[in-house]
């Protein structure tokens, strides 16, 4: 049986574990709310300009556009949004989930992951990143998409990649986060459905010139929404379990609190009872 002495020490370091956990989920909490302001304001423009390009593309087919050309799919390219940092409950590892039966015992297959824990996690398992970028898995800006744009285009422009697939985490709530697989490249293009009335565009001064503009907005508008909604579930998450974490410590202060009272109740038990036995034998 521990000491009095022992219990007080586990009771005080988890104290000290529950005041970092609190601290980390108020922390969360604050950043939160912006970072879900800013992914539910970036949600409608990103869905509106996927399904306005989807058209805009399927009515140019003629276009003769890199970034609309469509391959064999032998090279397969994947862009992993995951966390810098890890304390976010089962965050990472449901991302991980949702893209490893895409990747595994796979040739032709391109990695590119965004947050130190997508990263480490693959080269850990040996597998060849074709960039990786770390640093701003909380405070995405659009630049980061910028950037992170123009190197996906580049690269399948040029025929490095067939397809780029797009791994990130949605965000719905604080308790509700979804890993989500979307294909990026080639631009997937709607046409009219049976029934409906088809949309003639006239492009002005040409598809080309239209869709040279439109793609790489798009790229990065849609890249910048999965940042934003990667940030948010990331922030969410790790409130959550901070907050599970902190409650948990606060259910096992209380069961050593418990246990200390019974120790040192024993031993003030056994103390009274071995005074009353030596004043016994010396009657």
């Amino acid at each position: 049986m521990p000491s009095t002495r022992d219990i007080r020490r586990r009771i005080k370091s988890v104290k000290n574990i529950q005041q970092i956990t609190k601290a980390m989920k108020m922390v969360a909490a604050a950043r939160l709310r912006r970072a879900q302001e800013r992914a539910n304001a970036s949600r409608p423009y990103t869905e509106k300009i996927r399904e306005m390009l989807a058209e805009v593309a399927g009515n140019a087919r003629d276009s003769v556009h890199p970034l609309l050309a469509v391959r064999d799919g032998e090279k397969t390219a994947y862009l992993i949004v995951g966390a810098d940092k890890g304390l976010a409950g089962a965050y990472t590892s449901n991302l991980i989930r949702e893209v490893l039966p895409h990747v595994q015992g796979k040739d032709g297959v391109h990695l590119l992951t965004v947050g130190r824990k997508a990263r480490d996690y693959f080269k850990r398992r040996g597998y060849t990143l074709d960039q990786e970028y770390t640093g701003f898995s909380e405070k995405p800006t659009h630049q980061h998409a910028v950037d992170i744009a123009r190197e996906v285009a580049g690269a399948y422009a040029d025929g490095t990649y067939d397809e780029v697939y797009l791994v990130y985490t949605q965000f719905f709530s604080p308790i509700n986060q979804k890993p989500t697989l979307i294909r990026l490249l080639p631009v997937e293009t709607s046409g009219s459905q049976e029934g409906d009335q088809p949309r003639d565009y006239i492009f002005e001064p040409s598809a080309e010139e239209v869709l040279a503009l439109l793609l790489p907005k798009y790229l990065e508008t849609v890249v910048y929404g999965a940042l934003l909604q990667a940030a948010a579930s990331e922030l969410g998450s790790r409130m959550t379990a901070m907050g599970s974490a902190t409650e948990n410590a606060e259910e096992l202060i209380s069961k050593l609190v418990l246990n200390y009272n019974k120790v040192r109740q024993a031993n003030i038990t056994r103390e009274i009872s071995e005074i009353v036995g030596g004043a016994e034998a010396l009657k």
